[in-house]
């Protein structure tokens, strides 16, 4: 169901306001609103690099993110654009414009290396912008991808000390897109004609040598190469003379250089194309409120002066949606026994089924709707909730049938009690016309359908509060011997020791449906759990095993350029993720 909400503009996320960054929470509260998938692709870049064009364009607009047209860095802070997906009609494209790096009018490079940092936690594809070749300086200018380790971290606590915590960036870094402004060269290599990408490949390889000058030449390229799943490039020929750029946003389509025209429209094409939607670790997809919790939480962890964890930002993330799944299942809960029940019921097991109907569905709701639910804490709540709305509804059930049956009762008898006042059984013989009117009544009561469960109960009860008037009829029935009224007496008791023996096997019935019903719900709960656990671990196996893939790519192209350390790292890396043994299913539900 595609989203009701509009953006007819790009609005500011997150503010950078005297070097401090600020969430924007009329932005938050309109992010939140777009529940569909989100495929969310950022910008950065040096400032007055063009970056904003390309994002208008990806919004299939010629204006939206301000493009400037001074040397001063326009954007601030981090933007954002959410508009339909032009290939994916179930999805939800959200653009973030980030603020021109170095600055020089900022003075450091503090906040700039914050929002590169979560330029890359937000994002499912990371465009970096530069203009030119790819050659030092621009490396050089791509300092801040060296600082991602220092900036971000993937554990809260990392298990093995001995790999270090960037190593797990593969598995949750966004595809990386370089698009270079403004290209120049031929692409060619040794004399033969190259793609863009094999452009880039090249030059992100290492040079032999162990001096510093080896090493911040390497740095770069190493962290793109680790960090980064899937790595892509574009170039862009200069859309158009000089004099006119400054009005680029302006220009009609027909001025525009037709190379530069195609290249746009090819980036613009991959990107809708290949970008996917923003995805957690567990295979969890992005939507407006999960983007908007991931951004409280990164940006709440920089102010405080700490480092943005993504373990955390998941776990409290899953904090939030699984105290929500638990609401969602009870409200189906509700909604399934209100529309089902109709009180009294029958019996006890016509109660216990409904309701073990709508607790399955119930427990199904949450789980499609939770996630990373640590010790099942939210699954344990969700537990008590539900059978403390089953005992409710026992309750209200022994009390419906309670009333009705007291009412029906009164409603059956009450001719007889007239009678008895009117003295219609008070002559020789009237204790055994009474006792005869008696049963043809009870008679009459049992005929009546939907008595409930306290159908017995409630006559034993209302007959026990009419024995005093049975004895009086009794007593003075001047037809019946003392030896005829002590029999009579001791059948009545009898009845009544039979009644009693009766009830109590009754109880002793329900206490086992109970206890059943108990044993049920409980194996409901680890059914359910076991199969989201194993189809859990089957996605995170998957996801390992396609992180372990690219690391021995990456790891072959060391060892055929000759960087046997680097082989040796990636190796170690390689055998640690091999190594993470995931835990056996435990329930701990009740």
């Amino acid at each position: 169901m595609a989203s009701e909400t509009h953006m007819p503009h790009p609005v500011c996320l997150i503010e950078n306001t005297s070097g401090q960054l600020v969430v924007n929470q009329e932005a938050l509260k309109t992010l939140s609103t777009f529940t569909q998938p989100l495929v969310v692709v950022a910008i950065v870049g040096l400032y007055r690099t063009g970056k904003s064009y390309l994002m208008n364009r990806l919004a299939g607009k010629k204006e939206g993110f301000s493009l400037g047209t001074t040397v001063q860095s326009h954007t601030k802070g981090i933007w954002m654009w959410c508009v339909p997906h032009p290939e994916k009609p179930d999805h939800t494209l959200v653009l973030l414009d980030t603020e021109g790096l170095g600055d020089v009018e900022k003075g450091d490079n503090q906040n700039d290396s914050w929002i590169f940092a979560l330029a890359v936690l937000l994002s499912s594809t990371f465009v970096y912008n530069s203009m030119g070749t790819i050659n030092q300086m621009a490396m050089d200018q791509l300092h801040y991808v060296t600082e991602l380790s220092d900036r971000i971290k993937a554990k809260s606590s990392p298990e093995n000390s001995e790999v270090e915590d960037s190593a797990d960036f593969m598995s949750f870094f966004p595809a990386f897109v370089w698009t270079l402004r403004d290209f120049s060269l031929e692409l060619e290599a040794n004399g033969q004609p190259i793609t863009a990408d094999e452009y880039l490949e090249l030059s992100l390889k290492l040079k032999q040598g162990t001096d510093i000058k080896s090493k911040n030449f390497n740095e770069p390229r190493l962290c793109i190469r680790k960090f980064f799943p899937k790595k892509k490039c574009f170039i862009f020929d200069r859309p158009a003379p000089r004099k006119y750029l400054i009005h680029l946003d302006q220009l009609q389509e027909k001025d525009l250089n037709p190379e530069f025209r195609e290249q746009v429209a090819d980036f613009c094409s991959y990107i809708f194309k290949y970008s996917k939607a923003k995805t957690l670790s567990g295979g969890i997809i992005v939507n407006g409120p999960r983007l908007e919790s991931l951004v409280l939480t990164y940006v709440n962890a920089i102010s405080s002066g700490d480092l943005p964890c993504m373990e955390n930002a998941v776990l409290a993330l899953a904090q939030i949606e699984n105290s929500a799944a638990v609401q969602k299942a009870i409200a189906h809960y509700d909604q399934q026994m209100g529309q089902k029940v109709q009180l009294p019921t029958e019996t006890l097991q016509e109660l216990l089924d409904l309701h073990r109907d709508s607790e399955k569905e119930a427990i199904e709701v949450f789980i499609k709707n939770s996630f990373k639910d640590v010790g099942q804490n939210f699954q344990r709540e969700l537990a008590k909730c539900l059978l403390a709305k089953r005992d409710d509804f026992c309750k209200r059930n022994v009390k419906a049938s309670s009333d009705y049956c007291m009412t029906l009762l009164q409603e059956i008898f009450s001719p007889l009690e007239k009678d008895v006042k009117q003295g219609t059984f008070s002559k020789p013989g009237g204790y055994y016309l009474f006792i005869q009117k008696t049963e043809e009544l009870k008679n009459k009561y049992y005929q009546v359908p939907r008595k409930g469960i306290q159908a017995e109960e409630t006559l034993k009860k209302y007959l026990e509060s009419k024995e005093s008037m049975a004895n009086a009829l009794l007593q003075t029935d001047q037809s019946l011997t003392e030896k005829e009224k002590d029999l009579e007496v001791q059948r009545v008791k009898a009845e009544s020791a039979e009644a009693t023996a009766k009830m109590l096997e009754e109880m002793q019935k329900k206490d086992r449906q109970m206890m059943e019903e108990k044993e049920k719900s409980y194996q409901e709960h680890v059914k359910q759990l076991n199969e989201k656990i194993e189809m859990e671990r089957a996605q995170l196996k998957a996801e390992q095993e396609a992180n372990i893939n690219r690391k021995l790519q990456e790891q072959e192209r060391f060892l055929k350029e000759g960087f046997e350390r680097e082989s040796k790292k990636l190796q170690n890396e390689i055998n640690a993720l091999r190594n993470i043994r995931q835990p056996a299913p435990v329930c701990n539900i009740l």
